[in-house]
């Protein structure tokens, strides 16, 4: 049976009807999820079975029998677990139900299919009793429910459904507890993903700065966690201004509340300076003695310890309502406010007649600018990357007569104007990029300097732009649709759709773009490639596509130089009957020994002739082939079927032959590999 979805294309533009299998969304989440992290996660893995070894041991020691209940069993891995180390029986509940036949699957060719049952429904819908899905409540109770900020996925409220109606009240707890640890720093880069600094614009006639509305200075943001890989942020890029401290901790042993709550630490500074974020990650003790300890601290707090990479389990980055100065010595009250499903902080000066006193209730952090809407914190870090700013600028200098911009939520207008442009407009695409780029020319007095016009681009009209044509189109480009570095050539659709009110001796910027390769060797794993035990889903129509990341996250080196594959010039319309092929297997060189993992792929803007902007490789940075990655960027990568390993240069495969296809009538590229 088949089904037809219906997809925007980021690309083009147009909404375009696909034909999938029934099962397609199941294909999709299995093969995009993180399961093949955790079964990697050595670490993980040993701590859990450590535990629940010895919470089976206690039960035994107590004369019982040793009833389990696994919540969120996945692949049945811990009730596997479970069932080596001795207990009688376990309930293993997963309401995803690709997953819970897999776990069918692998408990059955573990030979524990009479010892372990594998419920597909989601727990609070699990009935006990003789005709239930349990026969009896459990006495040993294994989940992992957790996520970078440990209650994201819903693990409180699950928690407090599985004690009242569940296990028995004293059972035994895998995790035992769980702990958030937090510290207080000040990051100038972190805090550039949540707040837009000041924009300085050297211009003719003197110095101008783009300034943000007060609205927007004001706002706290959006409430979900920022979480990134803190053990690949240098230690250059933050100052501590805390000692690490217990925020709050969970035993999973005893009834959870879910309700809403806060917690407050007294901090003392041991460093003065801007209060901007707090850094938190948490880890689990899987025995109630602790010594059973799984930590997610970054490299500067555990400096000693074996490190473990994880991209399912990372740390958490929170930004403050508004920076706050502290000075060293002068404590300051830290809260945390959390509900079922998130937390979120405020800081405020301890004062010693209300220590002792409970903070009331902070709501949740709420954006209100709609900016936070609009951009995401890689967005704001792009726009506050001067470095790239200051490419634009120059490329802008001999802007003059009439300019159009087509970006979402884009600075350029601002610029062009300043830069000479007689009259700019934009063409903003949604009613909240209309809403923030008002506020924002009216919060630099050009809100009659520069025309918002909202409407697609095929829908553009003359008087639209006051019967005038464009001597000057311009574009980052940026839209908030695009997802793989080549969905950004919207532009250049939406270039040949405004073709008719272009001038004919228009100026176009950027230029052109190419699309760059590079072969390369992860240094750390990403769950995408490892995904083992799900091969039917990697060889879905996913594991034939690139995959977008931030590699500024995920260390690797380089096996080749990289290589422009495909050139795409805007100064021209979108050819009507024209696929721009690269003739099939054309080789890449390898030049250094290594595993090649994949493909990394990105796109190089050229704004003028001279003038670049990189949304991927900033620079091979040693011999050795380590990478500089944009960090506001993802990074398309295409992961190989199969990895050869070459332990010396006489060893290499000579190359790795590829062909790309970009269909124009589509705007999707396909590609293929083979190493050879």
């Amino acid at each position: 049976m088949k089904t037809f979805c219906g997809r925007a294309n980021p690309t083009t533009g147009s909404l375009e009807w696909v034909e999938e299998d029934e099962d397609y969304d199941y294909h999709q989440e299995i093969a995009r999820s993180r399961y093949a992290d955790m079964l990697h996660d050595k670490d993980r893995n040993m701590k859990y079975y450590q535990g629940i070894r010895a919470a089976v041991s206690r039960v035994k020691g107590r004369g019982e029998k040793a009833i389990v209940l696994d919540i969120g069993t996945g692949t049945g891995l811990l009730s596997m677990m479970a069932a080596s180390a001795g207990a009688d029986f376990c309930y293993a509940v997963e309401v995803f139900k690709p997953m819970a036949n897999a776990a069918v699957k692998i408990v059955e060719k573990n030979g524990f299919h009479d010892k372990i049952k594998v419920i597909n429904k989601h727990s609070t819908e699990v009935t006990v009793g003789p005709d239930g899905d349990m026969q009896c409540r459990a006495n040993i109770l294994v989940t992992e429910l957790f996520d970078t900020e440990l209650i994201g996925e819903g693990a409180l409220p699950t928690y407090e459904h599985a004690h009242k109606y569940l296990v028995q009240e004293g059972c035994e707890a895998v995790p035992h507890r769980a702990t958030v640890y937090v510290q207080l720093v000040e990051s100038k880069r972190m805090w550039s993903w949540n707040k837009l600094f000041p924009v300085h614009v050297e211009a003719e006639d003197g110095e101008k700065i783009i300034v943000s509305p007060s609205e927007m200075e004001n706002c706290p943001g959006v409430p979900s966690v920022c979480d990134i890989q803190l053990n690949q942020m240098p230690s250059s890029d933050f100052t501590i201004l805390s000692d690490v401290v217990t925020m709050f901790s969970v035993d999973f042993s005893k009834p959870v509340r879910s309700a809403s709550t806060c917690y407050r630490v007294q901090l003392e500074p041991v460093k003065s300076g801007k209060a901007q974020i707090v850094l938190s990650w948490w880890d689990i003790d899987m025995d109630p003695s602790g010594t059973i300890n799984c930590t997610m601290a970054p490299y500067w707090v555990k400096p000693t310890s074996a490190f473990q990479w994880r991209d399912h389990w990372m740390q958490c980055v929170y930004f403050l309502p508004k920076e706050e100065q502290v000075l060293q010595g002068q404590k300051v009250h830290l809260t945390a406010c959390r509900d079922e499903y998130s937390v979120w902080y405020t800081l405020q000066k301890a004062r010693e007649e209300d220590e002792n006193k409970a903070d009331a209730r902070v709501e949740s952090p709420v954006c209100r600018c709609q900016a936070h809407l609009l951009w995401n914190r890689p967005r704001f870090g792009e726009l506050n990357d001067q470095n790239r700013t200051r490419q634009y600028i120059k490329s802008l200098m001999n802007v003059n007569s009439v300019c159009l911009c087509i970006s979402d939520g884009s600075l350029l207008p601002v610029l062009a104007h300043y830069l000479g442009a007689e009259q700019v407009f934009t063409l903003e695409n949604s009613a909240v990029s209309c809403s923030v780029m008002k506020k924002f020319f009216k919060a630099n007095h050009l809100e009659d300097k520069i025309k918002i016009v909202e409407a697609r681009p095929e829908l553009l009209t003359s008087s639209h732009l006051e019967d005038k044509k464009i001597s000057v189109l311009v574009g980052e480009p940026f839209f908030t649709t695009s997802l793989l570095p080549w969905h950004n050539l919207y532009f250049w659709y939406a270039r040949t759709a405004v073709t008719e009110h272009l001038a004919s001796n228009v100026t176009v910027l950027p230029q052109s773009a190419a699309l760059h390769m590079m072969i390369v060797e992860f240094q750390v794993r990403l769950s995408f490639y490892y995904f083992f035990f799900l091969q039917n889903s990697l060889n879905f129509r996913e594991s034939k596509e690139a995959e977008p990341h931030p590699l500024w996250e995920y260390p690797c080196k380089s096996l080749s130089n990289p290589q422009e594959v495909l050139l795409f010039d805007f100064r021209k319309t979108v050819p009507q009957h024209y696929n721009a092929m690269v003739m099939d297997f054309n080789p890449l060189p390898l030049s250094r020994k290594g595993k090649s993992h994949g493909a990394v792929l990105w796109m190089e803007y050229h704004l003028t002739a001279d003038i670049s902007v990189s949304t991927g490789l900033m620079q091979i940075s040693n011999e050795k082939g380590n990478c500089e990655w944009n960090p506001h960027c993802k990074q398309a990568v295409y992961f190989f079927s199969s990895v050869i390993e070459s332990e010396t240069l006489a060893d290499l495969p000579s190359a790795v032959t590829y062909a790309i296809n970009f269909d124009t009538k589509t705007g999707e590229i396909a590609m293929d590999f083979k190493l050879l």
